[in-house]
């Protein structure tokens, strides 16, 4: 079985809503409870531990009873950055497995959270090819430094899995070496363990500004998404 770590910590500074992005309401419907229902319907998704922003709790459970939300949920309080918010998370999983998602992603899907959890090897990642240039450069400087070849880049998305076993010293790691990350496959395969990629969703997008919002209600009322 899995737990479900739901990034939920957020306070949507970007879209600029005067409330936390995850309780705005996309076709009626906060964002948030996009990704509950999807895991919600996952039968080896047994506890979701959902994070919140300081002072939102019972708005989050508000939703959560709402909605209806049958699997167990463990809350716990946002941190002051992703990295942290993920080190709360850890000591409430219940399970030998976690899968890590964040409800800023509401377009995915119970099918997305199936064929990870299916995949054969443990720690593994939705990544997607980069179907741009991109250059390092000094920002300094306004200096382009060098070039990069796009064919070994990735665009890494959630949802990601993880032996909570690997998660837990990864972190560790990163608290001895005193290094923060934004996300956790990167940061486990610096650890030194053996993360694998699953090619990702290009619909699978992260809303973060006032145009991602209206996308994601376009593209979650639009029948055509559903194939």
């Amino acid at each position: 079985m899995f737990s479900l770590a739901l990034l939920n910590g957020g306070v949507g500074a970007r879209v600029a809503a005067g409330r936390p992005k995850q309780f705005i309401a996309v076709n009626g419907i906060p964002i948030l409870v996009y990704s509950l229902v999807a895991a919600d319907g996952v039968e080896a998704i047994s506890q979701i531990v959902l994070n919140y922003p300081p002072g939102w709790r019972e708005d989050v459970e508000k939703i959560v009873i709402d909605y209806a939300i049958r699997t167990p949920i463990t809350f716990v309080e946002a941190g002051s950055t992703r990295h942290e918010s993920v080190g709360r998370m850890l000591p409430l999983v219940r399970n030998d497995n976690v899968v890590i998602h964040e409800s800023a992603r509401p377009l995915v899907t119970a099918a997305d959270f199936e064929r990870i959890i299916r995949h054969e090897h443990p720690d593994v990642s939705y990544m997607l090819e980069i179907p741009f240039t991109v250059a390092p450069v000094d920002p300094g400087s306004r200096k382009v430094v060098g070039s990069l070849d796009r064919g070994t880049l990735r665009n890494v998305q959630l949802p990601q899995k993880f032996r909570t076993s690997t998660l837990v010293a990864a972190h560790e790691y990163a608290a001895r070496e005193g290094v923060v990350f934004t996300e956790d496959a990167t940061l486990c395969a610096v650890a030194g363990f053996d993360v694998r990629f699953i090619d990702g969703d290009d619909r699978n997008f992260k809303v973060t500004t006032r145009v991602d919002v209206q996308l994601a209600g376009y593209l979650l009322g639009n029948e055509a998404y559903d194939e």
